[in-house]
């Protein structure tokens, strides 16, 4: 049985009430009171509600959310299976309760965070998350200039579609921008940077790997071993385990170096340290040193453990975490597989349930997708 979906909802309730009022944003308890006291409506929840209703017929989704209007209601009114991880103790909810509530899903290890509000609950969203979690935000303020942001409630509940059904979804890089919101009351649009997350998008090839509508598949293994070995070539803190197949072959030889094809070889300031290692020769490379791993899905089934790679063992993939996983693999190996998941069969069901959930895939130069490993 698939591992539950496990998406973060977090809804900032007074997003947006400034816009009808001609306030020019929502930012701070005065401008609230004033649009409150004006007769502004509250409309954050029912944008949530168009996102998360495109969601309702997945039943393997476990949302976690905060209470009340920041997304209790919603999620109870769509009769999602949902828990309540973070409770405000005001009912005028404030950009630390949006912090509290968002630092408790990165905690809880969601899978997704989607969030309402404007470009200020971006920039809430933003100082927690970093690169921790995937973000997307369901459009809800006066001001939307951050690149976060779906271009409407229903396309951002799309997309959330997308990754549960196991369709290639691109990750990009995308900006956090905000208006200082006094000065642009008086004409002045004066926009800051204030970060960057990641961003779940739909799948778009880069043009220069496309040939007639297909990726040429050598071109895209080139652009991914050039991208891994310029990181490990970088990188002079961690050891790199460099698991089996022709892809990673193709990023030790970028690198220079001598590899086993159908063995593990260890890769530290740009010299291979160990060769064709076992499991326990592994566990003591990766017990002294932090380490990531560079790994592929082998064969037809999608298998990135338990398939040629049993030095690979759960000792060893505990030592490195998951988070140091780098998976590679081209959109159109992704694709042979028609929707099922990548396989991980480590041999300890513990493990391979911790394992399991979405993980970005490394298809391209800085380029990735998010795709269901089980």
């Amino acid at each position: 049985m698939s591992k539950a979906f496990r998406l973060g909802v977090v809804i900032n309730p007074f997003a947006g009430i400034g816009g009808a009022m001609a306030l020019k944003g929502s930012d701070g308890d005065t401008i609230r009171q004033q649009a409150l006291a004006a007769g502004a409506t509250k409309l954050a929840n029912e944008k949530m509600t168009r996102a998360l209703s495109k969601l309702t017929d997945f039943a393997q989704l476990c949302v976690l959310t905060a209470s009340g209007e920041m997304g209790e209601t919603c999620c109870a009114a769509l009769g999602f299976d949902y828990s309540v991880i973070y409770t405000s103790q005001s009912t005028e909810t404030t950009h630390t309760d949006t912090e509290n509530a968002v630092r408790e899903l990165v905690e809880q290890g969601v899978d997704l965070i989607l969030f309402a509000g404007g470009d200020g609950t971006a920039r809430n969203v933003c100082s927690i998350v970093d690169d921790k979690v995937p973000v997307l935000g369901v459009p809800a303020g006066v001001k939307i200039h951050s690149g976060v942001y779906a271009v409407t409630p229903s396309a951002a509940g799309d997309v959330v579609a997308k990754m549960l059904t196991g369709e290639l979804v691109s990750v990009r890089q995308a900006e956090v921008r905000d208006i200082d919101e006094s000065a642009f009351r008086e004409g002045k649009v004066r926009a800051r940077h204030y970060g960057e997350m990641q961003v779940p998008d739909e799948l778009t090839y880069v043009q220069s790997v496309k040939m007639g509508g297909r990726e040429d598949e050598s071109m895209v293994i080139n652009d991914i071993a050039e991208y891994l070995s310029e990181m490990i070539a970088d990188d002079d803190e961690h050891v790199y385990v460099m698991g089996s197949g022709s892809t990673v072959g193709e990023v030790m030889a970028r690198l220079g170096l001598a590899n086993t094809l159908l063995g593990v070889d260890v890769v530290k300031n740009g010299e291979v340290i160990a060769a064709d290692v076992t499991a326990a020769q592994l566990l003591k490379l990766v017990s002294d040193s932090p380490a990531r791993l560079v790994i592929t899905a082998i064969g037809g089934q999608g298998h990135i453990f338990g398939r040629g790679n049993q030095q690979l063992s759960p000792d060893v993939l505990r030592a490195i975490g998951r988070d140091n996983i780098l998976v590679a693999a081209t959109k159109q190996k992704l694709q042979q597989l028609e929707g099922r998941p990548l396989r991980s069969d480590t041999g300890d069901e513990e493990l391979d349930s911790e394992l399991a959930g979405i993980i970005a895939v490394i298809t391209g130069y800085d380029d990735r997708v998010y795709y269901p490993l089980q």
